[in-house]
């Protein structure tokens, strides 16, 4: 079964975007490019009540085909690891389900089946969820509101990195703060599979009091058709795989 390379944005926000288009909008346009939109919502140590701009969250990742979560910063590092590997399982999903329509009727979905056949599946999937190729763009927001949290960030995403390079299929993943200093989003890393240069990268970090979210996807949705990325893929001893 080929399933294609499993492409996903994870977006870390306190939400509240202020400035240029409705990220919900854009994020419905990634995910018609085949691109999940995975938003994580980060409150404050103090918080109780979840502010306004979180409910941002859950629609961005409702429009956008993914996962969202709300956390407090302590356990940022899990759900970080968490939503990208539960999102990546529900494509496969997709995918298999899609296969399942082929085979044995339009109305046949892995739930439908019975229970051992159901099991079976599953433990192709998540196979699929080792060996398949993985892209992962990180969209950080690094607006004003965002500044304490930074330190939190960089430890989810060495954890990540980590989990994402022990994994049986080929991983990659590039870091982007939003606002950038001229444009909607900044590279902090470009797309790699090393882990190395990431215990250094928000020593680059400059806080800003806007949050221009949507014009920040959009830009996050077009690095992934850069030379870089595919001359990267292209150069790989594997066969092409066909995309999802």
């Amino acid at each position: 079964m080929k399933t294609g390379t499993i492409k996903q944005i994870l977006l870390i926000t306190d939400g509240c975007s202020n400035q240029g288009e409705d990220p919900s909008h854009v994020a419905t346009l990634i995910a018609e490019q085949g691109i999940t939109v995975n938003v994580i919502g980060v409150l404050e140590d103090d918080q109780r009540e979840q502010p306004v701009g979180l409910q941002e969250v859950e629609e961005i990742a409702s429009c956008g085909q993914g996962i969202s979560q709300i956390v407090y910063p302590q356990a940022l590092s899990q759900t970080v690891q968490t939503v990208t590997k539960q999102a990546m399982s529900e494509t496969l999903q997709g995918v298999v389900n899609k296969e399942l329509k082929q085979i044995l009727g339009e109305k046949q979905t892995i739930e439908e089946l019975p229970p051992e056949q159901r099991g079976e599946i599953m433990e192709v999937v998540d196979d699929l969820g080792e060996t398949s190729d993985l892209e992962v763009l990180v969209l950080v927001d690094t607006s004003a509101s965002m500044t304490s949290k930074l330190p939190t960030v960089q430890e989810a995403l060495m954890d990540l990195s980590v989990s994402m390079n022990a994994r049986m299929g080929r991983s990659r993943f590039a870091v982007y703060q939003f606002p950038g200093r001229k444009e909607s989003i900044h590279s902090l890393i470009d797309w790699t599979s090393q882990i190395d240069s990431i215990s250094t990268i928000f020593s680059k970090l400059s806080s800003s009091g806007i949050t221009p979210t949507g014009p920040a996807l959009k830009e996050a949705m077009y690095e992934f058709a850069k030379p870089s990325l595919r001359r990267r893929s292209h150069t790989d001893d594997s066969p092409d795989i066909e995309e999802a």
